[in-house]
């Protein structure tokens, strides 16, 4: 699988949560979207934690001035 950004990652997940719930799969169909979906996860929290480091390292470099200009 290759990797999504972020939003394209949320979406297939979206995706994947109404298919499983529309009942309509077979049981390997099922197991092979929920395979993908915990993937998708994986994926997902990998990134969000980038994203917060990254936001923690601009608050030290540029300050957490919350004055309004």
């Amino acid at each position: 699988m290759e990797k999504k950004n972020f939003e394209e990652s949320m979406k297939r997940l979206n995706e994947i949560v109404t298919a499983l719930e529309k009942n309509e799969s077979s049981l390997e169909q099922s197991i092979s979207l929920f395979e993908e979906g915990l993937s998708l996860v994986k994926e997902c929290d990998l990134q969000l934690k980038g994203f917060e480091s990254k936001v923690q390292e601009l608050m030290k470099t540029y300050g957490n001035n919350n004055s309004t200009d």
